[in-house]
């Protein structure tokens, strides 16, 4: 039933939901390895790992300038290509990094393949849309990269704790899903391109959604760095702890997004980003102050609790892709808009992550988290904002 289901999905549709698959199977495996595998091989501190953050998030920046320089390869090689970076860069931090220095070098090659994918992601997808159901085909692309992230951390999982696996093991699944998708992304047709400007080109129409991007951004990276380190170094739990939350976020996203999804489509994105960002204020303050309110176990299950929320509120992001959508004053402004606040985004992500680390090692986690709950009360008042003209 299934197969016969998968055949009346149109081919590239049906490609690029298996390529997702496959590359979200190998993100949750790098993801729910990583932060064990930093405390485990470097032993770092927290300004140490913040720092890690400024090599990792560079090639967000540089996203803009590389997609104009290959402005020859459309939207689907492009995105094969991305993923070719990413598997050279996972294979190669698996099992070439002796040094910390060296790591950093093949972080940054598997960070621009992820971050060359990042607009990519949603301008396809929403290209693989009927009109007026961008946000439902974006929550069903959602929900199976949530599937992915499932069987991703339940095989870190299994791995670990039963099969006797290594970092070795997991960076080369993980390198080996993201060849496959590659393949899978070069097998889509191509579609026309045309050259881009060498430059970023911001358009003053959609300042609010830069702004908003921005925001994402600084939360994003709070996210990423400072809540999986909190449960690494202050609950000093296991990588299975980090791909059991992982799978359990995962398990949720699959029926949440859909969900969110059709939200975004009936209720607007205003609700729906003001809804984010009013509980990323109560998530943050969680993550910060939980130890010092409550029992050790009981702050720890608050904090795992915070980690789903947290992670089903990222997928919000999609709202801000429908709303470029929506308020594009030409069609062409779209991917350019994406990929301009991708490139937006990660200037913040890197100070934020600099000034989380300074932060954490001066005055403690909690305050890094206090920060957090700052840029969600200011991530509200953007949202209020929100508005989508008349057609």
């Amino acid at each position: 039933m299934l197969a016969t289901r998968m055949q009346r999905i149109p081919r590239e549709l049906r490609l690029f939901i298996t390529a997702i698959l496959v590359m979200g199977m190998g993100f949750s495996i790098v993801e729910a390895t990583f932060n064990n595998f930093l405390d485990e091989r470097y032993a770092l501190n927290g300004f140490e790992r913040a720092f890690l953050e400024f090599p990792r998030e560079i090639p967000g920046l540089m996203v803009v300038f590389v997609s104009a320089l290959l402005w020859f390869l459309c939207s689907r090689r492009l995105g094969a290509l991305a993923m070719v970076l990413g598997a050279i860069g996972t294979a190669l931090i698996g099992f070439a990094a002796p040094s910390y220095g060296i790591m950093v070098v093949w972080l940054f090659i598997y960070s621009l393949g992820q971050h060359l994918f990042l607009p990519l992601y949603s301008s396809i997808g929403m290209e693989l849309a009927r009109e007026g159901r961008a946000g439902r085909r974006l929550g069903q692309l959602n929900a199976v990269r949530n599937l992915a992230a499932i069987l991703g951390s339940f095989l870190v999982f299994v791995g670990f704790k039963y099969l006797g696996f290594t970092f070795h093991h997991t960076f080369a699944l993980a390198a080996l899903t993201m060849f496959i998708a590659a393949v899978l992304l070069f097998a889509m047709r191509t579609e026309k391109t045309q050259a881009p400007a060498l430059h970023l080109r911001l358009y003053r129409p959609y300042r609010l959604y830069y702004v908003l991007s921005v925001l994402y951004g600084s939360r994003k990276q709070l996210f990423l760095t400072f809540a999986p380190w909190v449960l690494v170094t202050v609950f000093h739990q296991p990588t299975q702890t980090i791909a059991t939350l992982l799978t359990l976020g995962g398990v949720i996203g699959i029926l949440f997004q859909p969900l969110l999804g059709r939200a975004i489509d009936h209720l607007g994105e205003r609700m729906v980003l003001c809804a984010e960002a009013f509980l990323l204020i109560f998530v943050c303050f969680g993550y910060g102050f939980a130890k010092f309110l409550v029992s050790e176990h009981t702050a720890f299950l608050i904090v795992c609790g915070c980690f789903l929320l947290d992670q089903m509120l990222m997928s919000v992001n999609m709202a801000r892709a429908t709303y470029i959508k929506k308020i594009a004053l030409e069609p062409a402004h779209i991917q350019p808009a994406l990929t301009a606040s991708v490139s937006i985004d990660h200037v913040f992500s890197i100070l934020v992550a600099l000034l989380g680390g300074v932060i954490w090692n001066i005055f403690g986690f909690q305050y890094v988290f206090l920060m957090g709950t700052g840029i969600a009360f200011l991530n509200l008042m953007a949202a209020m904002h929100v508005r989508i003209p008349a057609r």
